[in-house]
């Protein structure tokens, strides 16, 4: 930075009652000299030319110390500002007008997709109600390889949507960064369907929402901030298909685990047929590189002629709420328990006997995978305790 006239240079700094850090909120701007305009007043017991050597070295000093200062507000007020703004022109959405959206959730959660450990009654394979959001960026309900907030948690594992909500609307009156909350009746078996309406807003064009998996210990599917703008319009229709999530609060590995909590918290994760790498595992498919969809979502924009209509319900039998499966059949191979110990030596003195081990059934084969093995082995042997 080059300056013609350090002499008359004045630095003028916008600050508010706290100081540079308040910057452009300061009503009233104070303006700072970088240098002083008199001698001191017991600057005479100096000879003049030693004087104005002395006090023009430390005039250069203090203008040094005052642009410092002044390039480094400058710099902190500027990136304070660009960190608030979008990431990208495509996250700007500058649609001219609100939006209205049918979004439906459809459960794909079947016994033929995932036949291990499939849940058949206390309670049977369900799901909870949904409940979202639409939001600005400043706001996340839910993000994977984060934690889980409080509500968050409270709502995977028991399904109870209170704390979620408090949440939620303490965030749209501190941030304004929501614009509404929305829900959809429960489903009472893995596979059917529910909707309801959401509204977008230009300022508020994502979607984020939960559904609980019941029965499980933390797990859910959804959706972390969808955006339904495209630069100046609306998207007509999208479509989403769902994997479950581990909230990682609960350290249980199966539907019907006992509540065990997860000391530390970890963050939120998706289950895959491979990870939790552990046999117990409910989702664990070694067999398969990707699990099937476990549900899916579809929201439709609503024409002005449309508002306030039911939606109609998408595959749907004629008096059924059960959606016909379309997925290919998941292969569960059979799995047996260890053998057993030998048992005695059967057979006549001083004659050849056998004895046997057992093993027993822990999961039954399923849509075509590895059968059983026999379950008991006889060997050769001497009996004992002949006369």
């Amino acid at each position: 930075m080059i300056f013609a006239n350090l002499e008359s240079l004045k630095i003028a700094i916008i600050v508010g009652p706290k100081g540079p850090s308040s910057g452009i909120n300061s009503k009233t701007p104070t303006v700072f000299s970088c240098r002083p305009t008199q001698l001191p007043a017991k600057a005479g017991a100096l000879p003049p030319p030693v004087l104005q050597r002395k006090w023009k070295g430390m005039e250069n000093l203090m203008f040094v110390y005052c642009s410092c200062k002044v390039i480094w507000t400058v710099l902190v007020t500027i990136l304070g500002y660009a960190s608030s703004l979008p990431v990208g022109d495509d996250s700007i959405c500058t649609a001219e007008e609100l939006a209205k959206y049918r979004i439906i959730f459809i459960g794909k959660w079947s016994q033929t997709a995932f036949p291990k450990q499939y849940p058949l009654y206390r309670p049977p394979a369900q799901w909870s109600s949904l409940l979202g959001v639409t939001h600005s960026p400043d706001y996340s309900m839910w993000k994977k390889n984060e934690y889980a907030s409080n509500g968050v948690r409270d709502f995977a594992e028991k399904g109870e949507a209170w704390a979620l909500m408090k949440e939620i609307e303490e965030a749209g009156e501190k941030i304004q960064s929501v614009h509404g909350i929305f829900s959809a009746p429960a489903i009472t078996s893995g596979t059917g369907q529910t909707s309801t309406e959401l509204e977008v807003h230009p300022r508020h064009p994502l979607v984020s929402f939960v559904v609980r998996i019941v029965p499980s210990p933390d797990w859910f599917v959804g959706i972390d901030s969808l955006n339904l703008c495209e630069g100046d319009r609306w998207m007509d229709e999208v479509s989403v298909d769902l994997y479950p999530y581990d909230a990682g609060t609960d350290s249980g590995f199966t539907f019907s685990s006992p509540n065990f909590a997860t000391i530390p918290q970890e963050t939120v994760q998706e289950i895959t047929c491979s990870s939790p790498s552990h046999p117990a595992n409910s989702f664990y498919y070694p067999k398969l590189k990707i699990l099937p969809p476990i549900a899916q979502v579809t929201m439709v924009k609503l024409k002005k002629s449309q508002l306030g209509l039911s939606a109609p319900y998408i595959n749907l039998p004629a008096k059924s709420n059960e959606i016909i499966d379309s997925v290919s059949e998941t292969p569960l191979d059979c799995e047996v328990s260890q053998w057993s110990s030998w048992g005695l030596c059967r057979g006549v003195c001083r004659e050849t006997g056998t004895k046997i081990r057992t093993r027993f059934v822990l999961l039954q084969p399923a849509n075509n995978g590895m059968p059983c093995p026999n379950l008991d082995e006889e060997t050769p042997c001497e009996p004992e305790n002949c006369v």
